[in-house]
């Protein structure tokens, strides 16, 4: 944006705020890089990405419906590897330890935070547009883990050269505490020893003797104590051993150096890709910082408007700032609603002082903001048009050193705004001609809105000039808007209502903070006639539309009586139907059981004779077959009983199938033709699960009929058999077999390619594997013809 006024809409004060929720320094030198932006495509990039970090961590705590849980994303606080990688860029330059460390831990960052956001690639491709970009080094940091410890220091490990010098040390410290411990018991008790001690002075082991006795312990003398009490010898008997420790050492840190060396020229190649790895990770830390932002604040992703057709819609919007305070004391903030268009772009608000025109005003100013630096924003909804800038006039811009008067300084800065107003600018004017003569200030004030409405920007101004609430009310594209005020406390309400000026209550606000009554009294006969009268007549439309509102209010919740209790009507007749074919289904069940009995019982009096076994048999197969058909007949009466309303045009929900379908034709012996989406089937009754009621459950196409290519196979069946094709028709004839099955709404089919070689099911799986229709895919049951079919879930 050209010019933001982000300092008097406080957007620094909102990035420390976000910054609350983010992890590392990476991320907060990401996060100091957010700024508003005017490009459409860059807003409308970002927007992207926050919305999908608020989805990623909503769907990783459970909140939201989705295909699988999505691994959570952890940032650690690493510190800013820019030095260490500005030194690999220096030939010959070497790393310490600790900037090893500082790369090991980005690395293993990032391949986490990488494989994380991966495995929801698909559901989240923003997010992994970033993620992807950060270089993956795995092998190198297990090398750096290896030769690096925690500490910074090289493993023993990390040479053979050194983990050889460094046992020699070890070995060689061994023979010089040795010599020492000699020494101290050869001097044990002769006062020449301060302590029986042995120290280290200039990287050499030394013992303390008491000035004056250095004699009795010829050697060198390395120091002396604070107090010149001591002194620091290295007796004679030692030298050789610490000049052969010395030297070891030296050989060590010459090792050291060179495995340094290497380490850091194995990192040199890769320095531009971890560069771009650091500032994607810290990137992706300032995403879910605002994601979490998001779901602290209950925010929205805000969208901006068509080109061409400019919208302000804010639906229960709050300013954060505000809010976060409130939060501490447990208190709420009351939200703003407001509307502007292309028709309507001035918005004049007007009220009771502190009763909140400024803070409305910022809340959209910040909010604003906000969404052009791809930020969430605290509202139930909210639409912005792309602006170019946001110019604010907020505050008193009183200047001693310009000699410069609270008016002079405010017409100033509103002339400066003039001079950037365009059609893609919003405006916000806080008391809009204030600190002058109240009838000059309302003529400039309407010249100025003026001016503005000329250029086309959205504006927004608070006043209390009754000059500036007439112009509202008669002007074409302003709006006039009030905050309320309640006459029985006396106190604002701060919530913002649209179409009418508000009073600016000056007195009954002085009444509340204790001004006497007397001052008060003289204030109202001072006033003028018309003074009086308009401020009467403000409150009578004040007072109107409160009324207005309390009848929407009650006539609002007079329908939400009616709709709860036709749900509850709904529910018991679903509850009586329920009932109903649960004695049915009881009835039917006992009749069957009655048949069962009565038959076995008459087959056991056949079976009892010996010259009737072949009349056992036929009983037998009488008896299925009476069976068979009362369980055929009883099903399409309780399919009947259980949909009364089974006839032509009638919408139904059938098993198995999601999309509701239209009856079509009923057919005898308890069968009926529906069409589901694009297909049509004949179905048995008893498959309607619900009647929806009359009427369309899709276009409905007269003498139009479906007939597939390839083999012959009725979707209505939900199955098709590849048994004797080729892998390639038989992959031909179950794609087109999924695309009939997905447009009829059915969500289970079953494919039968039997045993064989296996060609066909491995050819048939691999299809489903990649069918944009199949959820997922498993060998049919036993009963359903075990590993010689499939059975395939559509979604």
């Amino acid at each position: 944006m050209r010019e933001t006024s982000g300092e008097a809409l406080q957007f620094e004060d909102l990035r420390s705020l976000v910054g609350r929720y983010v992890n590392g320094p990476l991320g907060r030198l990401a996060l100091e890089e957010v700024a508003p932006l005017s490009e459409r495509a860059a807003i409308e990039g970002a927007l992207e990405l926050a919305g999908e970090a608020l989805k990623y961590l909503e769907e990783a705590a459970g909140t939201t419906a989705g295909r699988g849980p999505v691994t959570p994303v952890s940032f650690g606080s690493i510190d800013d590897p820019g030095e260490a990688l500005a030194l690999l860029r220096i030939e010959g330059a070497a790393l310490e330890g600790t900037q090893f460390r500082l790369i090991q831990r980005l690395l293993e960052q990032a391949a986490a935070v990488r494989d994380a956001i991966g495995d929801a690639s698909a559901r989240y491709p923003a997010l992994w547009g970033i993620a992807s970009g950060m270089v993956e080094l795995r092998e190198v940091a297990r090398k750096i883990a290896e030769t690096i410890l925690p500490d910074g220091s090289l493993a023993d490990d990390a040479s053979p050269a050194l983990k050889r010098l460094r046992r020699e040390i070890g070995r060689q410290k061994s023979v010089v505490q040795s010599a020492l411990a000699r020494f101290l018991r050869d001097h044990h008790g002769d006062g020449t020893l301060r302590e029986e001690l042995i120290t280290i002075r200039n990287d050499r082991f030394v013992v303390p003797v008491v000035a004056g006795q250095q004699r009795k312990a010829e050697g060198v003398i390395h120091g002396a104590s604070g107090t010149g009490q001591t002194l620091f010898v290295e007796p004679l008997e030692t030298i050789g051993l610490n000049n052969e420790l010395v030297r070891l050492r030296d050989e060590e840190l010459a090792e050291q150096q060179r495995i340094l060396r290497d380490l850091t020229a194995s990192l040199r190649p890769h320095a531009e890709p971890m560069r771009r790895t650091a500032r994607a990770l810290g990137r992706l830390d300032f995403l879910f910082a605002a994601g979490r932002f998001g779901r602290e604040f209950d925010c929205t992703i805000p969208r901006l408007s068509a080109e061409g057709d400019g919208e302000i819609d804010l639906d229960q919007a709050r300013h954060p700032l505000l809010e976060d305070v409130l939060k501490a004391a447990r208190r709420k903030v009351v939200p703003v609603s407001l509307r502007l268009d292309a028709r309507s772009r001035t918005l004049l608000i007007s009220g009771p002082n502190t009763g909140g025109k400024t803070v409305a005003m910022k809340t959209v100013g910040l909010l604003a903001l906000m969404a052009h630096a791809g930020l969430p924003v605290p509202a139930r909804r909210a639409v912005f048009p792309c602006f170019d800038a946001v110019l604010a006039d907020v505050g008193d811009h009183q200047s001693i050193e310009e000699s410069l008067s609270s008016f002079s300084a405010h017409i100033a800065h509103v002339g400066r705004m003039l001079d950037e107003a365009s059609e893609e600018t919003l405006v916000l004017l806080d008391e809009l001609g204030r600190a002058t003569d109240p009838e000059e200030a309302g003529a400039l004030g309407v010249a100025i809105l003026d001016a503005f409405r000329a250029r086309g920007a959205f504006t927004i101004a608070s006043t209390h000039l009754v000059a500036l609430k007439v112009y509202g009310a008669n002007t074409p594209g302003v709006v006039n808007a009030s905050m309320g005020f309640d006459d029985e406390t006396l106190q604002p309400t701060y919530v913002l209502r649209l179409g009418v000026p508000g009073r600016s209550a000056a007195l009954a606000i002085a009444s509340r903070l204790g001004l006497p009554e007397v001052l008060l009294e003289k204030a109202r006969a001072t006033m003028s006639h018309q003074e009086r009268d308009i401020a009467r007549f403000l409150d009578e439309i004040e007072r109107r539309a409160e009324e207005l509102r309390a009848a929407e209010a009650r006539l609002a919740e007079r329908m939400r009586e009616i709709e709860r209790e036709s749900k509850a009507q709904a529910a018991e007749a679903a509850r009586a139907e329920k009932a109903k074919l649960k004695e049915i289904d009881e009835r039917a069940a006992s009749a069957l059981e009655k048949f069962e009995a009565e038959a076995r019982e008459a087959i056991a009096r056949i079976g009892a004779m010996a010259e009737a076994k072949k009349a056992v048999v036929q009983a037998e197969r009488v008896a299925a077959k009476v069976k068979r058909e009362f369980q055929e007949a009883a099903k399409p009466v309780a399919a009947a009983v259980a949909n009364p309303a089974l006839v032509e045009g009638a919408r139904v929900r059938l098993r198995g199938v999601r999309e509701p379908a239209q009856v079509l034709r009923v057919m005898g012996g308890g069968k009926i033709e529906v069409q589901a989406g694009w297909m049509k089937m004949q179905v048995d009754a008893g498959d309607v699960e619900e009647v929806l009621g009359r009427g369309a459950a899709g276009p409905v196409l007269k003498n139009v009929s479906f007939r597939p290519e390839g083999p012959s196979w009725d979707v209505s069946y939900r199955e098709i058999n590849v048994i004797g094709q080729t892998a390639e028709e038989a992959v031909a004839a179950v794609d087109k077999f999924l695309d009939s099955a997905a447009l009829a709404g059915i969500d289970r089919v079953r494919i039968v390619h039997g045993h064989g070689m296996g060609v066909l099911k491995r050819a048939v799986a691999e299809l489903l594997g990649g069918n944009p229709h199949v959820a997922r895919f498993y060998a049919a049951s036993p009963a359903e013809g075990g590993t010689g079919a499939t059975v395939a879930e559509l979604k």
